[in-house]
């Protein structure tokens, strides 16, 4: 009785857990944020960020531009690490909608234009830049036609140049659409995790909760001539006549000095059934999908079924040569070590300390590191967890999880020192190299495209401050994680080695072609699982499209690591067969060769892909970038590698006895 009355409040307690966690849950949206609601007339006031370009890639202060400032000053969003990282500065602006109220409003009239304000603005709109607002965490939208075909960008141009003219012209009246949804809150639940943080709609606030919710943000810009003396006489937000856009370039404002700019707006709410969780599957929705799909299915297709060729072919010799052996007598097999051939014949030799063994491990330990982080971001992703919605919190994520697996990066890098050494001496100078290696490495490059990034008054410059909370981040968390788990690997079980090692190395036999060309050109195999991806996420970092076929990405990413490794195995057994014993940094650069070919495709994309991009700043940019991207993919996919050989070497020579 005594057993079952102790059993009851547990059961309760689940239950009832079970119960409040079925009911926060309900009406748990993803991607997206907390739900706003909003009644008729309620004022809705729309942010700005930074002002981008795909030719220059170069942001800069949305009023940086002589545009119209709102009342109250210019007043800054709270932003993540990921945010500032990325370069995003979204403020506040003037632009203020009255929900499901349509109206034509006045915002201001600049003083005459100067001659470094006239140069800046047709400066912004050479280089095509875009203005990006934001309207209830909903980037503004815009479609436009390129050769017959209907094309969708978020945010729209500072301005325009006509064909063969030397004229520019600024955009100064924008029409926006507002879909609108009209949500009921009886009944219903709600709770986000976006920008507003986490909320849940309580019983007494669902009537309160009723009203519209916005659905879509889109804008129509134009450029639209106004009589300076006659605009004056507004105040901001007084209502004007309707306009139409002109379609003759005399009766569109120009940009030259002494010009007066006057800004308007005019916004109309439509209905929409679009609901608020599906909201985002507008901007979700790349071009040429159908080729992106079919593309990554015969990729995944053709590399699993190379991959499975080499794997049983090798699987077969292998079997074949243990076998062999072990159905021999005694007698036979000493007459038969005396006639080895092979990877048998460097049994004393292929646990030999490789060169810079200390390099080796540092950068496997900081390859498990980047390749858990790795990992770990695109199954979050994959699940829907890294919302569009919630810009930055991709990088930020990443990087909390950088500096939390560095315990994982040090217990690695250690007991592979303590392996190869036979002693844990110097562990602590190889668990603090781990935790400087690759984050001295992005520093260096960081640095170097901050300093380019400042001198163009950039806000994609990273601020001192932030240089000083990095800093902090990596000195107080990763760091101290390093070094304890550089600690436990002294703690862990040694991995003991199966054979002796002899004291004299054995001469490698000479080839006639280098055997880091075969190490170069193995990076071929995984390069052909990544590149269709590869040239999405390019497109998506450099020419502002949303990247959210995680889904994808994450098989690529599994099936990246199973050619990796096996890639790695194949080469370690191939040069183990020519008696060539050095297989530890080969092993690595197998398949850690494949960020060779993304940097190379990098370049590519740069010549072929980004033929708008300009300047040799931009340039500059792109490549540092592209070479941190490339390390990354190096240290991660070579540790890959190197584990399964070392793994493979392991198990082969334990699986037969040698004398």
């Amino acid at each position: 009785m005594g057993v079952s009355g102790s059993r009851t409040p547990s059961i309760r307690g689940a239950f009832l857990f079970l119960v409040l966690f079925l009911h926060v849950c309900n009406g748990f949206y993803l991607p997206g944020s907390y739900m706003h609601t909003y009644s008729k007339g309620d004022a809705i006031f729309a942010k700005v960020n930074s002002l981008t370009s795909i030719e220059t890639e170069l942001p800069f202060s949305y009023y940086s531009l002589p545009y119209c400032k709102p009342n109250g000053g210019i007043k800054k969003s709270a932003e993540n690490l990921g945010e500032l990282l990325m370069g995003d500065q979204i403020d506040n602006s003037p632009y203020r909608f009255q929900m499901n109220v349509n109206e034509t409003v006045y915002l201001c009239t600049t003083s005459p234009l100067n001659e470094n304000e006239v140069k800046l603005l047709k400066q912004r709109t050479r280089d095509l830049y875009q203005v990006n607002m934001i309207l209830d965490n909903l980037p503004a939208m815009r479609y436009a036609q390129q050769n017959g075909i209907n094309i969708q960008w978020t945010g729209y141009p500072v301005g325009y140049t006509p064909p063969n003219s030397n004229d520019d012209y600024i955009i100064n009246h924008l029409k926006f659409r507002v879909l609108i949804h009209e949500y009921e809150g009886s009944g219903v639940e709600i709770i986000g995790t976006g920008e507003e943080g986490l909320n849940v709609i309580s019983e007494a606030d669902k009537k309160k909760a009723s009203g519209f919710e916005i659905v879509g943000f889109e804008v129509f810009p134009c450029s639209l001539k106004y009589d300076p003396e006659v605009m004056t006489k507004h105040h901001l937000y007084d209502n004007i006549s309707a306009v139409s856009c002109p379609s003759e370039l005399d009766k569109s404002q120009i940009i030259r000095e002494q010009e007066r700019i006057s800004f308007t707006y005019e916004v109309e709410f439509v209905k929409s059934d679009i609901r608020w969780p599906s909201r985002w599957d507008a901007y979700l929705k790349m071009e040429g999908a159908r080729v992106h799909w079919f593309s990554i299915l015969n990729s995944l297709m053709v590399i699993t079924f190379l991959a499975g060729i080499v794997f049983v072919i090798f699987l077969r010799t292998v079997r074949r040569d243990l076998t062999k052996y072990e159905e021999l007598d005694k007698e036979a097999q000493a007459q038969m070590n005396e006639e080895l051939s092979g990877w048998k014949l460097v049994v004393g030799d292929v646990f030999r300390e490789p060169d810079c063994p200390k390099l080796l491990c540092v950068m496997v330990g900081d390859g498990v590191q980047i390749l858990g982080m790795g990992v770990v971001t695109i199954v979050f992703a994959a699940f829907g967890f890294m919302s569009p919605a919630s810009r930055g919190m991709l990088l930020t994520g990443m990087i909390i999880l950088y500096l939390f697996l560095g315990i994982v990066a040090g217990y690695v890098g250690v007991r592979m020192w303590r392996t190869i050494k036979g002693t844990s001496e110097g562990w602590r100078s190889v668990s603090w190299s781990v935790a400087c290696f690759f984050p001295g490495i992005a520093f260096l490059i960081l640095t170097v495209l901050n300093f380019l990034l400042w001198s163009n008054n950039s806000t994609g410059a990273i601020p001192i401050s932030m240089y000083f909370v990095l800093f902090a981040l990596w000195f107080c968390i990763s760091v101290p994680l390093t070094l304890l788990g550089g600690f436990l690997g002294t703690r862990a079980e040694a991995i003991q080695y199966p054979v002796r090692t002899n004291q004299i190395p054995r001469e490698i036999p000479t080839r006639k072609y280098p055997s880091w060309l075969l190490v170069l050109g193995a990076g071929t195999l995984p390069f052909g699982t990544l590149f269709i991806e590869l040239f999405f996420i390019l497109s998506s970092i450099w020419l502002g499209r949303f990247y959210y076929v995680f889904g994808f990405l994450l098989i690529v990413l599994l099936l990246l690591v199973i050619v990796c490794a096996e890639v790695s195995v194949v080469l370690t057994y191939m040069h183990l067969c020519v008696e060539d014993w050095r297989w530890w940094w080969k092993a690595f650069y197998a398949s850690g060769s494949v960020a060779l070919y993304v940097f190379l495709y990098s370049i590519n994309y740069l010549v072929f892909d980004l033929q708008s991009l300009s300047g040799p700043v931009s340039a500059i940019l792109y490549l540092g970038y592209s070479l941190l991207m490339a390390v990354a993919i190096m240290l991660s996919t070579g540790t890959i590698g190197f584990l399964m050989s070392f793994y493979f070497v392991h198990y082969l020579f334990s699986s037969v006895k040698i004398d």
